[in-house]
C-alpha cells in the first residue's frame, strides 16, 4: 500500500510540474503589455504560440483538450485493469466485486469528465460570445 501512495504522489508531482510548465505566465518576458491576454500576445508573435485564450485554437481550449484525452485514457486503462482483474479472480466474489467497481468507477469518472468539458464548454461559449 506504501508502494501504491508513494506511486501515486510521485505522478501527481509530475503531473504538476508538467501543468505548471504549461500553464507559466507568458507575460513574464514581455515588457509593457499588461494583463494576462497582453502576454498571450507577446507569446504569440512567434507562429507556433496560439494568440488567443480561448476558440478554436485557444490556450484554454487546447489545455482542456490535452486534460480531457488524458482522463481518456486513464479511463481506458483502467477499464482494461478492471477485465484484467475480473477474468483472474476465478470466481472469488471478493475480487469480483472489485474489478466490477474498478470498471464502474472508471466509466463514472469518464462520463463525469465529459460532463464537466461540456459544461465548460456551455459556460465559456455563453459568457464570451463576441
Amino acid at each position: 500500500m506504501k508502494k501504491k501512495l508513494q506511486l501515486f504522489v510521485a505522478t501527481a508531482l509530475m503531473m504538476l510540474g508538467f501543468a505548471g510548465a504549461m500553464l507559466q505566465p507568458a507575460y513574464a518576458a514581455c515588457d509593457g503589455k499588461g494583463g494576462l491576454q497582453g502576454g498571450v500576445g507577446c507569446a504569440g508573435e512567434s507562429t507556433t504560440q496560439p494568440k488567443e485564450l480561448f476558440g478554436d485554437g485557444g490556450i484554454f481550449t487546447q489545455v482542456i483538450n490535452f486534460l480531457l484525452f488524458f482522463v481518456g485514457v486513464v479511463s481506458v486503462i483502467m477499464i482494461i485493469y478492471g477485465g484484467i482483474q475480473y477474468t483472474t479472480s476465478a470466481g472469488d466474489s471478493g475480487k469480483v466485486t472489485s474489478a466490477k467497481n474498478t470498471i464502474l468507477y472508471a466509466i463514472v469518472g469518464l462520463i463525469v469528465s465529459i460532463l464537466a468539458y461540456a459544461i465548460v464548454n456551455f459556460v465559456t461559449n455563453t459568457f464570451l460570445s463576441k
